[in-house]
């Protein structure tokens, strides 16, 4: 199993040098992974800066030589395709090839969409979703694009240099559980990074939904992929060894892969460096 740490993009790691400062010592920790949320606007956290982040995962990427990097999750709705293709392909280069890309609807939806005067319609934006995946997907090959869909049109476009991991970076696609079209969605990629309407950000998903979750991607999955399939979940744990053993033991044992060290979204220390980082200093969970 690993482990990563998720911060926010907001508050005190607007900063990229605090980001930064996370990024080492959780490297220096033992940890596995860097995660950053990707919001332009949320009203529950308005008020605090944000930050671009990737330039975030940038600052992360030129401190670090291990840890994964990447974002949970980026809205691809929110985006041109070709704008990401090539901010994701650049941090992998810059990283090594160390970068994951987190994808999903993102939200919520009002603040991130109709803010700005773009559809919040759900059925709109899972098709963009899929239609932008894919895109992304064939850009990162660095070969010749034409495309006409939907939403998108692309005309004998070759995006250049193609990502550094081939044929592309792990995709984790988001979602909450146990609505089932996410899942399916992230089936017929490389990972599933759900919240669980029982278990909002932070807090310790149930075992039993958990095993479910797995059970479900796993009958859905139509071939193997380029990269080991991952479950990723997260929350909360203390820093005492024996006590994050009891939490997370029996998730793995459900399936899970990755375990996602998260503060509690309406919690106070969500966004504040210092909490965060005795956290990350006190090293990952020992199964």
């Amino acid at each position: 199993m690993r482990f990563s740490i998720n911060i926010p993009n907001f508050g005190d790691f607007a900063d990229p040098r605090n980001v930064r400062t996370v990024a080492v010592a959780a490297e220096q920790a033992g940890w596995d992974g860097l995660f950053v949320w990707d919001h332009v606007v949320h009203r529950y956290h308005q008020g605090r800066p944000f930050a671009d982040p990737w330039m975030l995962l940038t600052a992360a990427a030129l401190s670090t030589s291990r840890i994964r990097l990447g974002t949970l999750l980026t809205p691809v709705p929110r985006y041109l395709p070709q704008q990401l293709a090539r901010q994701v392909a650049t941090l992998d280069h810059l990283s090594g090839g160390r970068a994951v890309f987190g994808a999903g609807l993102g939200g919520p939806v009002e603040d991130e969409y109709g803010s700005f005067g773009d559809s919040t319609e759900p059925r709109l934006l899972a098709e963009r979703l899929d239609e932008g995946l894919d895109l992304l997907a064939r850009f990162w090959t660095g070969g010749p694009v034409d495309h006409r869909g939907r939403h998108y049109e692309v005309r004998d476009v070759t995006l250049l240099p193609a990502s550094a991991q081939r044929p592309r970076p792990p995709v984790w696609i988001g979602g909450f559980w146990p609505r089932r079209p996410p899942m399916r969605r992230a089936a017929r990629w490389d990972g599933a990074a759900p919240l669980f309407e029982t278990a909002r950000h932070g807090q310790v998903p149930d075992v039993t939904e958990v095993r479910e979750l797995v059970v479900y991607v796993r009958e859905h999955r139509p071939t193997e992929g380029p990269h080991p399939f991952e479950f990723v979940v997260g929350g909360v744990t203390p820093p005492d060894v024996s006590r994050a053993r009891d939490i997370i033991g029996p998730l793995r044992d459900a399936g899970a892969t990755w375990w996602d060290e998260r503060q509690l979204q309406t919690g106070p220390d969500l966004d504040r460096l210092d909490p965060v980082l005795r956290r990350v200093e006190a090293g990952p969970p020992v199964i």
